[in-house]
């Protein structure tokens, strides 16, 4: 075994990866407060080709040095939209004809291993604030919910974690259908 190089990684350069095309799916951060996570998932969102990030209410944005920490340059290649609130999001989402889905423990939800997302519909997958989850004023604007099934005595999942389990799930299932 031997390690890969960097140079033999094949990667896109900031410019490449603007125009490249992107899988059916954005994010949304929903008054995300912590900038590492944002960072994060800044960063997942570029190695899975989410085609937009959107940033709503206290979630950071860049160019912020604490956010480039774990963005480590991801910010540049990824396009994002800052949104003062997250319903107003949303909304043009819905104009756009994107499907709402909730990465949040609601009823009703289903279990992440029973969600395959539709390749002929855009999907905004939304998550919410460390502490108090998905802002209650976005549960009706919802078109379902997703659940990531988890077995410890913590029921709750860092959103970088979460996020990268939803868009390498978007990402899978689009591969298996190839």
């Amino acid at each position: 075994m031997r390690k890969i190089l960097n140079e033999e990684l094949g990667r896109l350069s900031i410019d490449e990866s603007k125009v490249a095309q992107k899988m059916n799916f954005c994010i949304v951060l929903d008054n995300v407060r912590s900038l590492s996570n944002v960072g994060s998932v800044f960063r997942t969102a570029d190695s899975l080709g989410a085609s937009h990030l959107y940033l709503c209410g206290i979630s950071g944005t860049p160019p912020n040095r604490e956010l480039h920490k774990t963005a480590l340059g991801s910010e540049e290649s990824v396009n994002w939209t800052y949104f003062e609130t997250t319903i107003e999001c949303i909304r043009k989402l819905k104009k756009e004809n994107y499907k709402i889905a909730l990465i949040e423990q609601i009823e009703p939800s289903f279990s992440l291993e029973k969600y395959t997302p539709n390749d002929n519909e855009k999907i905004a997958y939304v998550f919410g604030n460390e502490v108090d989850g998905v802002s209650s004023e976005i549960l009706e604007l919802a078109d379902f919910a997703i659940e990531i099934p988890q077995y410890g005595t913590k029921h709750s999942l860092n959103i970088a974690v979460s996020a990268g389990i939803i868009m390498w799930h978007h990402v899978c299932n689009f591969l298996q259908k190839k």
